[in-house]
């Protein structure tokens, strides 16, 4: 350990430790713009740049270690001086349409020079007139708000070994951008949004579909129905004022209820329908000597990884649609085929944790089961323009027919959370007796679980992980032949669904923090789903239902029409 004073707190913090972090120690705050925890660590913004014994200038917090003894003052009319100059140039030739902004009031820069009473007009720089790139169904890249941090290119390259984006040119002309200099949706981006959670500013955001929402809403011709994800709930909350990992299902139904004349829907339900279909599907495949492992394809962000970077190994990715999909598909035949309505006339909404999600909705094979694919923060834009007040609805039940289903369907936005409902239903189908529903190998937010389990004289051997950069490791190795599994779950975002790309955007003081966001979220899942009455997909009412009145069986012809897909290899970058 090592004896240090911020701002004459004394703190003990191990050695090698950066200065940002025995602050964090000390409870002092120090401002930053390119840092972001567990995700970028360059010192290259100035933003953080502290006074310290036995250095010479200023030094940036974020990457300078501490040493015995050393004091460090924090809050010096030099530090503060130096910060507002770089908030002052930064400002210079920064595109400043704030109150049209996306980041609007949730913006680092903003906040930061508000906080640094900061000038914007001190400095002239030519102003850049890049044009929009809106070329992608789920990204906006307006690089006119760029402040070249470089977070986006880190998540991009150091969680998801996607590399879409890098820094192009040198000096006061370098900028962030594809390779080539391509449109966003010729390059190989899987959507997941992991850029958009790491910019402190407007210049990466999604793309909007709320207008899309609301003309549906009022059009008397169409019946509009939401449906929505299982991590949502965990995580809406945090727009409005809720404690990280609060469960706030019922608040979010009536609150969607009360955005116009709809029903809503719980995807738990298609999460269920989905295990029923790959557990059914993994069992034939260890059964019959088919491919394996079998790879699970509810991320549309890790499908379209694949179909980029290992088209080879797609017959290894289970044919089931993610749960979105197979809702789009449930309801534009069996629930219209019920209620006498015309599929054309049936507008879906599906929430979503992910940006990827909006891809998946335009692949021609889908046929538009699903017309619009909204973010967790898009619905809560909605809820504050309709102006509900969350806090204070009450809590109502999703609408029937497709209201009651498993915990099983819940754990879906955690990783590991598909592994363990599909070992449940699976383990169910090779040994009726078989009565483990809680398998805790494949819980937790470590980037790679492995486990194995015996079942009916069988060893299965699975592996789960999150973040694109470990589903990379995981691919390679069984590639090489390093690892033998019979079935895989990956998840694009680190965490999982929990911290997708389309969840709330929280302040850097929060993300740089000690509070585990991925683990709280996640807990509010393993909480709902302890609480459920029925915990295993094939218990679910409704999938019996669904079986008895439209399916007849898992893995039925009519199941594949409607529940199973293909994949496409894509160009490899």
């Amino acid at each position: 350990m090592v004896n240090v004073k911020i701002n004459g707190i004394s703190v003990s913090v191990p050695e090698g430790s950066t200065i940002l972090q025995a602050a964090a120690a000390a409870n002092v705050e120090i401002p930053t713009l390119c840092y972001l925890k567990g995700v970028n660590c360059a010192g290259s913004c100035r933003m953080c740049v502290v006074e310290a014994t036995g250095a010479r200038g200023l030094v940036a917090a974020c990457v300078y270690p501490v040493s015995e003894g050393m004091e460090v003052q924090t809050n010096t009319p030099k530090c503060r001086q130096s910060r507002k100059m770089t908030l002052e140039l930064l400002l210079s030739s920064h595109k400043k349409k704030c109150l049209s902004c996306p980041r609007n009031t949730n913006c680092e820069l903003q906040r930061l020079s508000y906080e640094y009473n900061a000038d914007e007009d001190r400095f002239s720089a030519p102003k850049p007139n890049t044009p929009l790139d809106t070329s992608s169904p789920f990204l906006i890249r307006d690089n006119d708000k760029c402040i070249n941090c470089r977070r986006c290119v880190a998540a991009c390259k150091n969680l998801q070994s996607v590399e879409a984006i890098g820094p192009i040119g040198r000096g006061y002309a370098v900028h962030i951008g594809t390779a080539f200099e391509r449109p966003t949706i010729e390059s190989n981006c899987v959507g997941c949004g992991q850029c958009i959670v790491a910019c402190p500013v407007g210049a990466l955001t999604e793309k909007s579909n709320v207008d899309a929402v609301w003309k549906a809403i009022a059009d008397p011709d169409k019946k509009v129905v939401f449906f929505t994800a299982p991590s949502v709930r965990a995580t809406l909350g945090e727009e409005f004022g809720y404690p990280v990992g609060t469960n706030v299902e019922g608040r979010m139904v009536a609150a969607i209820r009360r955005l116009g004349n709809v029903e809503v829907f719980n995807m738990d339900v298609t999460a269920d329908l989905t295990i029923l279909e790959e557990a059914n599907e993994l069992v034939d495949r260890i059964k019959t000597g088919k491919p394996l492992p079998m790879f699970t394809s509810c991320c549309p962000g890790w499908v379209k990884f694949m179909e980029h970077t290992y088209p080879d190994m797609l017959p290894h990715i289970s044919t089931c649609k993610s749960p979105q999909q197979m809702f789009g598909a449930l309801l534009k035949t069996y629930y219209c085929e019920k209620n006498d309505i015309d599929p054309d006339d049936l507008f879906v909404v599906s929430v979503i944790p992910c940006t990827a999600k909006k891809y998946e909705v335009g692949r021609s094979e889908f046929h538009k089961d699903v017309d619009v694919a909204l973010t967790t923060r898009e619905l809560a834009k909605m809820i504050k323009t309709a102006g509900i007040k969350f806090t204070e609805l009450p809590e109502e039940k999703y609408d029937d027919p497709f209201r009651i289903a498993t915990g099983g369907g819940a754990i879906f936005g955690a990783t590991g959370g598909v592994m363990e409902a599909a070992l449940r239903t699976a383990a169910h189908m090779l040994d009726g007796k078989f009565e483990v529903v809680d398998f805790k190998e494949v819980r937790g937010t470590n980037p790679i679980k492995e486990a194995k389990y015996k079942v009916a004289g069988i060893t299965v051997k699975v592996a789960v992980a999150s973040g694109l950069a470990n589903a990379r490791k995981v691919v390679e190795d069984i590639r090489s032949g390093k690892k033998d599994y019979q079935f895989v779950e990956i998840m694009a975002c680190p965490g999982g669904c929990v911290n997708g790309g389309g969840q709330p955007l929280l302040s850097d003081s929060i993300r740089n923090g000690d509070i585990d966001l991925k683990g709280l979220r996640a807990k509010a899942l393993y909480t709902y789903d302890k609480k459920s009455e029925f915990r295993a997909s094939h218990d679910s009412p409704t999938i019996h239902m669904l079986y008895d009145e439209y399916f007849g069986e898992p893995g039925s012809h009519k199941a594949h029409e409607c529940l199973h897909t293909e994949y496409t290899p894509r160009e490899k970058y």
